[in-house]
């Protein structure tokens, strides 16, 4: 009998400092955050595909934070890593904005072309192009944003695809002038703007790749400002106003070209002077 009583005490008590022990561990853990040592888990993907379980063990905690391990099998690694390419936009080459931006620069042959007939209809397909690549200017951007659409490869070609569009009218101005009276009997006019337009985005394309590569702080200094939206802006009417008195109807400048030619060179300041701009703010990171 004492032998039975010594082996129900002694049992009692160890299973007491066994759940004690659990107890304090518990505890312990409970205040870094963790309810238990190993959690088992099952999980199903957005696919419909079964995970199988697997554990998440309790890593180290430092200064820093909580460090939780996955213990995925490599398989079911592979499985989350092809779903997240497959689902994020970003990865894919073509969207419907990086559709809208390659079709701008398809379209620059055709206003080439069109822009050397002398004749009613040519004046008025290369406009209505121009505007169209200007509405899709802005209209890309906006569904990138909105649908979240956004892509690498689009972020890249949208900038050149807006450069080689300008470019390309400015050249095509200074070589061909409307046969307005002013604009006929000085050609310069238009010459000067379109150098220092030109130049700007040169520049500026220079300066944002040099600036890319040496960190962050030197590419938030060149981001895209409102003045640079501005700038854009009256650029694309001044160019729309251009274009469209080229028809062979207009033999005086008038308000309307006069209203173009001022934009233009409204244009081209803006240019310069967001120019300045930039580099203030890249002077300034770099004397930090």
């Amino acid at each position: 009998m004492c032998s039975s009583w010594w082996r129900t005490t002694t049992t009692c008590t160890i299973a007491t400092s066994a759940h004690d022990n659990n107890n304090n561990d518990n505890n312990i853990n409970n205040k870094l955050g963790f309810r238990g040592q190993k959690l088992r888990y099952s999980c199903i993907d957005n696919g419909g595909e079964d995970f199988s379980s697997g554990n998440v063990a309790m890593g180290s905690v430092n200064d820093r934070g909580s460090d939780v391990v996955s213990t995925l099998s490599p398989k079911n690694h592979r499985n989350v890593k092809s779903k997240r390419l497959k689902q994020n936009p970003a990865n894919k080459l073509l969207t419907l904005p990086t559709i809208l931006t390659i079709g701008r620069v398809v379209a620059i042959p055709v206003i080439v072309s069109t822009f050397y007939m002398n004749s009613r209809l040519g004046t008025a397909v290369t406009t209505g192009i121009f505007i169209a690549a200007a509405i899709t200017d802005w209209l890309d951007g906006y569904l990138a944003r909105k649908m979240n659409l956004g892509t690498v490869f689009g972020a890249f070609l949208d900038p050149v695809a807006d450069k080689l569009m300008v470019a390309t009218t400015l050249v095509l101005l200074c070589t061909k002038p409307p046969e307005a009276a002013m604009l006929g009997q000085l050609p310069w006019l238009l010459t000067v703007p379109s150098i220092a337009i030109i130049g700007r985005e040169i520049t500026m394309s220079a300066v944002r790749e040099w600036a890319a590569s040496q960190g962050s702080k030197l590419s938030g200094a060149v981001a895209v400002n409102n003045l640079g939206k501005w700038k854009t802006a009256t650029q694309m009417t001044s160019l729309t106003i251009l274009l469209a008195i080229r028809d062979p109807g207009f033999t005086e400048v008038g308000n309307l070209g006069t209203s173009g030619v001022a934009l233009l060179y409204v244009s081209a300041g803006l240019a310069v002077w967001s120019l300045f701009v930039y580099m203030k703010k890249i002077s300034k990171v770099l004397l930090m």
